[in-house]
């Protein structure tokens, strides 16, 4: 099963932050419920923030680069996410090269953190080995509402 766990990008700066949202609902297929409510499985909002930082790669690369993640040195969760919450994912890049990225963010609900990862490290990967460029393209202009290569702050 294939999870597209950004609904919106808000803002990016190439290269160094992104913000960007997910609007979850009833209808997503990865609730899980152990007695206290319907959450999001945990690992699927750490799926959202990584998801975020590969869109800003690739917003950043103009759709020649895309981010594959390596590992995550520490990751912690603080309140669960529920149908109908509003996942507002923020990163910010540490340092980025040629082959490797390292980004730290945060996920929020309502003003309230719920996970925090640092140093999240990613291989940059040629976008066209892992999906068309153009999907590419026209998946990031529905994102931002912005001509790829444009830059949305």
């Amino acid at each position: 099963m294939r999870f597209h766990l950004i609904d919106r990008i808000d803002t990016w700066d190439a290269g160094r932050a992104i913000r960007a949202r997910k609007v979850t609902s009833w209808l997503e297929d990865f609730w899980r419920d152990e007695g206290r409510g319907p959450q999001m499985p945990e690992p699927l909002i750490l799926e959202a923030l990584c998801q975020a930082g590969t869109w800003l790669i690739i917003a950043t690369t103009g759709v020649r680069r895309r981010a594959a993640l390596l590992s995550v040195d520490e990751v912690s969760f603080h309140e669960p996410v529920r149908p109908g919450d509003t996942l507002i994912l923020e990163g910010t890049v540490e340092s980025m090269g040629d082959e490797t990225a390292v980004l730290t963010g945060t996920a929020s609900v309502g003003g309230r953190t719920v996970m925090k990862a640092e140093a999240v490290m990613c291989a940059l990967l040629p976008a066209e080995d892992l999906e068309d460029p153009e999907d590419t393209r026209r998946t990031m202009e529905r994102l931002t509402r912005v001509p790829a290569g444009g830059e949305r702050r």
